[in-house]
């Protein structure tokens, strides 16, 4: 009986600590447009007290030595092609999640779970079982399955099941099958030579395997046991009785996902429309492509998913799915005003991009961490190095291009495995999106609600999470020799 008393005591306990942080952030802490603007000064003071000049050389075709002014300049629109990317897959994959088939699997799914904690676990699980087959597809799926859940369910927290739902990007999406880090130096299309020459420095060869990295045994390890935790930590923070706050406490107006074909009177010239034909040609069309696509990739069909890809599968599958061409743009309709603060917010954080990757401010705290170090704490080191310029710089694919050859060349220096630094480097960059709403935008978008509501989730998530990520790592290293 006092052993049943004593985990009731520590699940209140840690769910006492999240609604804490959470009344914390919904008082203190600004929108996620406020963050980034706080974000951009930040930098430029840290910017100024490293001896960044405001104005330096203002050689449009630099990459290094800028001024703090001119590196925001050409950082600000450096990520315009990820902000469309972003903006389709918000876009794509609503269409995909609202269409019939999908809002029927959706709408099961969410009667599984009985009770409000269960419903919170439930949600974290599938969040981080998507994100690692597919993270752009896993924010909005997954957000869309929180809405239905908190739809049929009474007593759920709405905020730490949106919390939950944004789960997998904070956790084991970079381990994963669409990992950037990971595809990079796998590629020889997609690794810059700078980086392929450091690589071949350290083990012959420029290229590092996915068997090196995501699929390699330990890093496997670390995956399982990171989900384990998360899924334990997500039932143990789920508030309840009066604690939780349903959508209707936060002013949000949940519907049913369905996409329902509209019964107005058609003009015959509608027709091409509201008939398939057009859809299985397209479709077909589509698939033909892919096929080619994949046939021809360089390094394999799975090096060549990227977020091109990724959105015009997501495409066709809601041409294909919503059947009918007007029911594809309905549903696009209503999910464009999803994609809005991402169109705002991008290029500002691609400005703090600039700042830190064109002044030279980047490496010169990579260079203060790895001073600090020694080949068995580097990991660790490497690990908090990437979560805190993860929260400023939140990009992993672009940023991981600019930090690779520093952090690579410190590993083939200490004698560190390097396969194993891009996987640390991986799990550091998915924890700092638990501290930042950068990638919880697609997913707030299709909440209805502000990063506030679900960041003291998020933070209390980080705060298990993080340091067991860094024992691992650390761990583990001791396994792996070099390269």
């Amino acid at each position: 009986m006092a052993t049943v008393h004593q985990q009731a005591d520590r699940e209140r306990l840690l769910a006492r600590i999240a609604l804490r942080f959470t009344a914390i952030t919904e008082r203190w802490l600004p929108d996620a447009f406020g963050f980034v603007l706080v974000g951009t000064f930040l930098i430029v003071a840290i910017g100024l007290g490293t001896g960044v000049p405001i104005i330096g050389n203002a050689d449009p075709a630099a990459t290094s030595g800028l001024g703090l002014v001119d590196a925001w300049g050409k950082g600000f629109w450096s990520l315009i092609t990820f902000t469309m990317q972003m903006a389709m897959i918000i876009i794509g994959g609503y269409a995909v999640a609202v269409s019939p088939p999908v809002a029927r699997l959706i709408a099961r799914l969410a009667t599984i779970v009985r009770t409000p904690r269960a419903a919170i676990a439930f949600t974290a699980a599938v969040s981080m079982v998507s994100s690692y087959l597919n993270w752009a597809f896993s924010l909005v799926f997954t957000a869309i399955l929180a809405r239905e859940i908190a739809r049929v369910l009474r007593g759920v927290d709405y905020r730490a099941l949106g919390a939950m739902a944004f789960l997998g990007l904070g956790t084991v999406w970079a381990q994963g099958l669409s990992g950037s880090a990971a595809l990079q130096v796998a590629s020889a299309g997609s690794s810059p030579k700078a980086v392929q020459d450091v690589i071949a420095a350290g083990r012959g060869s420029g290229l590092i395997p996915l068997t090196d990295t995501i699929f390699r045994w330990q890093g496997l390890v670390v995956t399982a046991i990171v989900f384990v935790v998360a899924v334990l930590v997500a039932w143990l923070i789920a508030p309840t009785g009066a604690a939780a706050k349903s959508a209707a406490d936060l002013g949000v107006d949940l519907h049913p996902v369905r996409a329902e074909e509209s019964g107005e009177q058609r003009r015959p010239g509608d027709w091409l429309e509201h008939s398939p034909v057009f859809t299985i040609l397209l479709c077909l069309f589509g698939l033909w492509y892919l096929v080619r696509y994949f046939q021809h990739a360089r390094g394999g069909a799975l090096n060549a998913l990227d977020l091109n890809t990724v959105n015009l599968i997501l495409i066709l599958l809601a041409l294909l799915l919503h059947w009918r061409p007007a029911q594809l743009v309905r549903a696009v309709r209503e999910a464009a005003p999803a994609a809005s603060g991402v169109l705002l917010q991008f290029p500002l954080y691609g400005g703090i991009f600039g700042m830190i990757a064109y002044t030279g401010l980047s490496k010169t705290i990579a260079g203060w961490l790895v001073h600090l170090t020694n080949d068995t704490f580097y990991p660790a080191i490497i690990g908090v190095y990437s979560c805190v310029l993860g929260v400023f710089v939140p990009s992993g694919g672009s940023k991981w291009v600019i930090e690779a050859p520093y952090v690579l060349e410190a590993a083939n220096q200490l004698k560190v495995n390097q396969g194993w630094m891009v996987v640390v480097y991986d799990l550091g960059e998915a924890s700092a999106n638990l501290l930042q709403p950068f990638w919880m935008l697609p997913t707030l978008a299709v909440l209805g609600l502000k990063a506030r509501h679900i960041m003291g989730y998020t933070f209390a998530m980080f705060l298990v999470c993080f340091p067991l990520v860094l024992v691992l790592v650390t761990v583990f290293a001791r396994t792996l020799a070099f390269p």
